[in-house]
């Protein structure tokens, strides 16, 4: 896991993907798709990637909207399992782009 980054590490790292923001040891992201139908299946896409990484991201559903934050709490702010993470839900978003 590693120690967490600062966010200025964490933005740097975060090159995969203009959307995400850096916002009290954590990043976060909204993805708005068509509708209700298609935020709901990126959101199980992305339920099974966290789980398979053992990661699970903070998140809500509004509609067609979810936003999405992630963090690994046990080491009090952003780490490299955030960044892979983010990288993969980024990879299940474009399968959905409105």
């Amino acid at each position: 896991m590693g120690a967490f980054y600062s966010r200025e590490e964490a933005e740097s790292r975060l090159t995969f993907s203009d959307g995400w923001k850096f916002s009290k040891n954590s990043i976060t992201k909204d993805f708005v798709f068509k509708d209700f139908s298609a935020a709901f299946a990126f959101m199980t896409m992305v339920a099974i990637e966290a789980e398979k990484a053992m990661h699970h991201p903070d998140w809500s559903n509004t509609w067609n909207k979810v936003s999405i934050t992630l963090s690994t709490h046990s080491a009090g702010g952003v780490t490299d399992l955030d960044l892979k993470l983010a990288e993969q839900i980024d990879k299940k978003a474009k399968q959905f782009a409105k």
